[in-house]
């Protein structure tokens, strides 16, 4: 069976399941190796299917099962607004894990006829944006930290101090909070065992595991 194909047919068979399977059954089923199996789940990941991974006797991957909203139905100025409204608050850095944002956003659009997209483009260059935060992060670690928010999987971080040390870190995030100029991270310390907080913009790098 060719890569593709075996990735849309794990993403089937964990959709029909009612409960979760390992990756040592995953294997066996498919007909490859382990790791293989973990590669393609890593892919999986990659393309944002909701995989979970549950821990202990009965556990295994499964998908969650209410990623997928019903259709709704919006006018070409109710998406329009919505698109505004998002796009204001990326550029305003109110939301601090832009990657979900963007996509629902290009959703929207997309759904857009070309005549509406226009009045859109039109309506979102009659907005200014004032006061933006200095302080932001890459795209990377944004990304990763979203991954493993969404997940509640550990992070694996690269933090620089006050005292601009290069620390690394292990940590589960609780809680994620954002002040005027500043996106503080609320972690559990795995190492410390202890709650820790984080300045967005001191993550070197970040890393789901």
């Amino acid at each position: 069976m060719q890569r593709q194909a075996r990735l849309l047919a794990i993403t089937e068979y964990l959709r029909a399941r009612k409960t979760g399977v390992t990756a040592a059954q995953l294997a066996e089923r498919f007909g490859v190796t382990l790791r293989t199996i973990y590669r393609d789940l890593d892919t999986l990941r990659d393309a944002q299917l909701p995989l979970l991974a549950e821990q202990g006797r009965g556990g295994g991957y499964a998908l969650d099962k209410h990623y997928a909203l019903p259709p709704v139905n919006l006018s070409p100025r109710e998406a329009a607004v919505l698109c505004a409204i998002g796009t204001h608050a990326l550029e305003m850095r109110l939301v601090p894990l832009p990657e979900a944002m963007h996509r629902a956003l290009d959703k929207v659009r997309g759904a857009l006829s070309a005549s509406a997209q226009r009045e859109l483009l039109t309506l979102i260059k009659q907005l200014q944006f004032v006061g933006v935060p200095a302080h932001g992060a890459s795209k990377a670690v944004t990304r990763a930290i979203e991954e493993a928010w969404f997940t509640q999987r550990p992070l694996e971080l690269e933090y620089r101090t006050g005292g601009e040390e290069l620390t690394r870190r292990v940590v589960r995030i609780e809680s994620i909070v954002m002040e005027r100029t500043l996106t503080l991270i609320n972690c559990v310390d795995e190492g410390l065992q202890a709650k820790r907080q984080f300045r967005l913009d001191r993550i070197e790098s970040a890393t789901p595991r």
